[in-house]
């Protein structure tokens, strides 16, 4: 496996949950774990991202729920049917329905299909 030069490590509330949204839902796969330190190492499709529950180590202030305003995380993949569908079959709730964007890079417009969910 090779690392990403720049890997996401998050501090979730409840990991178990956090692991049903990830792997359950999105498709992520594990990579390595650590049971002990309530850790784990996913990707999927060539993203790659470290879920840690809450143990202060790392905390540079007071964390309210939802944790991370501010930031979103773009994932690629290959299509967002799939996970739209178990998604929808689970009853997760999208914070907004899929729809098509186009940027600008240079003189080039790349169109993609987005929407947007909240990790537990």
């Amino acid at each position: 496996m090779q690392f990403n030069k720049l890997i996401p490590e998050l501090d979730v509330s409840n990991l178990e949950k956090s692991l049903h949204f990830y792997i359950d839902l999105l498709g992520f796969g594990i990579e390595y774990k650590r049971e002990e330190s309530k850790f784990i190492f996913l990707s999927l499709q060539g993203s790659q991202i470290m879920l840690q529950e809450r143990n202060g180590n790392w905390e540079t202030g007071v964390l309210e729920y939802p944790y991370g305003r501010g930031i979103n995380f773009q994932i690629q993949v290959n299509s967002i049917s799939v996970m739209l569908d178990i998604l929808s079959k689970d009853g997760y709730p999208l914070m907004k329905d899929p729809w098509e964007s186009w940027y600008r890079r240079d003189d080039v417009f790349i169109g993609q299909r987005e929407f947007l969910v909240q990790d537990p």
